[in-house]
């Protein structure tokens, strides 16, 4: 096999495999930061298929359907793979660990572990050089998706994540996170087939749920979380100064089920609650109570009072 091919075929059997390296994973991270054409396929497809809306049309079913997906799987992300896998802001059962990890998947957004690891890495580091995501350091463009296209940042940094990686089944669904596309869209087709056919009313069929459900949904979702790392450090308000750019925006903060309180998250990284007051709507806390009341997650980590405290020093000061 010539060498050509290999570099043909290594990023199909990534897409697979997350964690094909044959040359090591530590020399694909010490590699330079750059533009990958093969890392940005992935992307173009995605947005690329949202086109396909052209041909099938709209119904409200497959409306409805992009809505509520892009509801779930954005909790998928901001609730779990941010405020549970990344900083541990609560405790759950090793099963609901597992469903949670498995439904973040269908949002396209790599394995937990990675989204762990770089999420972990960006706090250590935010706004630094050696952030891969910071606009400040790299531009805004870059922060925002660039960073995603380069092969450097694809491998997961399993020592970031040790407190993870003793669960074989959280590394399985990392290493094969292209099980969760293939499970969404099997699941759109099949529902949209049934529909057709049951309640042809609707006006809908599986090629239809497929673009709305899949492409559509995914796409927002995917700039709606991207969002976080270009927006949120450099549009918005400041409550704390510790050092970076991360700002607190209410727009933001409604698309993406609270992660607009950005500032107030990177000053207490550990809260589950990020709108650290009642009129910082924060959906994924509220969902994450609710969750708690039905015992399915316990130990939720809250805001200390010495934080409301320095807050209230500093709103003192400003005035």
């Amino acid at each position: 096999m010539t060498n050509r091919l290999k570099r043909f075929l290594r990023p199909v059997i990534q897409m697979v495999d997350s964690d094909y390296f044959p040359e090591g994973a530590e020399v694909v991270r010490s590699q330079p930061e750059r533009f990958d054409v093969s890392r940005s396929i992935p992307f173009i497809i995605l947005h690329v298929g949202c086109l396909g809306v052209i041909w099938t049309g709209w119904s409200w079913a497959a409306v409805i359907t992009a809505a509520v997906l892009y509801g779930v799987r954005m909790f998928a992300i901001t609730g779990f793979y941010h405020r549970y896998f990344c900083h541990r802001a609560y405790l759950t059962s090793r099963v609901s660990q597992f469903f949670f990890a498995l439904l973040g998947l269908t949002a396209v957004q790599r394995g937990p572990l990675w989204w762990a690891s770089v999420h972990r890495h960006h706090h250590a580091h935010s706004d630094e050089e050696s952030d891969a995501h910071s606009p400040v350091a790299k531009g805004f463009l870059w922060s925002h998706v660039g960073w995603l296209t380069s092969s450097k940042n694809f491998p997961t940094d399993y020592r970031l994540v040790r407190d993870l990686t003793k669960f074989p089944e959280l590394i399985f669904l990392n290493r094969f996170d292209i099980i969760g596309p293939i499970l969404l869209a099997v699941f759109l087709a099949v529902l949209g087939g049934l529909l057709q056919t049951f309640a042809p009313s609707l006006g809908t069929n599986a090629w239809q749920m497929i673009v709305w459900g899949f492409f559509i949904s995914t796409t927002l979702l995917f700039h709606g979380t991207c969002s976080v790392n270009s927006f949120a450090h450099t549009l918005g308000s400041k409550r704390f100064d510790d050092g970076d750019e991360s700002r607190n925006s209410f727009i933001l903060a409604l698309i993406t089920l609270g992660e607009g309180w950005h500032n107030n998250h990177h000053h207490y990284q550990s809260s589950a609650r990020q709108g650290f007051y009642w009129w910082e709507i924060d959906l994924s806390y509220y969902v994450i109570r609710a969750l708690g009341a039905l015992g399915i997650v316990w130990g939720i980590r809250t805001v200390p009072a010495r934080v409301y405290e320095k807050a209230a020093s500093l709103r003192s000061v400003i005035r």
